[in-house]
């Protein structure tokens, strides 16, 4: 059994830093900044799809440019690392003693993911990661079915643990199940659209789904 995890909303708390991070950028480029409900919602996305739908009436060069800093004040070491949700290390710990393999499905760049990995601790942590820059972005079914091939999984030894519908989306699209977090992006009635097995509001309730069972 492999549980494939989203990062950003679900494992990490760092939606707030995301949000201030694409408005300085906006403002420092001189662009309406988004409303933070907007930013919250793409969230989950590859950053070239997410500014896309922030930006829709600029060209791409200026949408690359934002990009660019946005990245810049995300990783300011100004801010420090975003911090794990509270039992998330807990949480993984169990799974891992249970037998449980790990892996993370993320929005963010190989380069993103692979910092705050360094920063936290947990480069060593996951059997597998994979990141939007180096295969398809959510809700396309890539990043799990190259996880699922990796690990040597098949379907019903997938699970799928996300904030967002682009997450659930994902995993519909590769055939696996779902759980959803309700404490992320998107609410419990868009997450229930995508029929997830639970939605769980803290992440500790992961140990008493049957699925985890010891």
């Amino acid at each position: 059994m492999i549980a494939i995890f989203d990062w950003d909303g679900t494992l990490c708390d760092s939606i707030e830093h995301i949000v201030c991070s694409m408005q300085h950028a906006a403002v420092e480029l001189a662009t309406e900044p988004p409303a933070a409900a907007d930013i919250r919602d793409i969230v989950g996305l590859g950053l070239p799809e997410a500014m896309t739908r922030l930006f829709p009436a600029l060209d791409e060069e200026l949408r690359s440019e934002l990009s660019r800093a946005y990245s810049r004040h995300f990783s300011s070491p100004d801010r420090g690392p975003p911090l794990l949700f509270e039992g998330a290390v807990e949480t993984l710990e169990r799974l891992r003693a249970r037998g449980i393999e790990l892996a993370v499905a993320t929005g963010k760049s190989r380069r993103g993911l692979d910092r705050v990995l360094g920063a936290l601790g947990l480069a060593d942590f996951f059997e597998a990661t994979r990141c939007a820059d180096e295969t398809r972005s959510k809700p396309h079914p890539q990043m799990v079915l190259e996880i699922m091939k990796a690990r040597g999984k098949c379907r019903d030894e997938v699970l799928v643990i996300g904030d967002s519908e682009f997450d659930l989306a994902m995993a519909r699209q590769a055939g696996v199940r779902s759980v959803g977090v309700s404490f992320g992006v998107h609410d419990s009635d868009r997450l229930a659209v995508y029929r997830p097995l639970a939605i769980i509001d803290q992440l500790p309730q992961l140990l008493d789904l049957e699925v985890f069972a010891p």
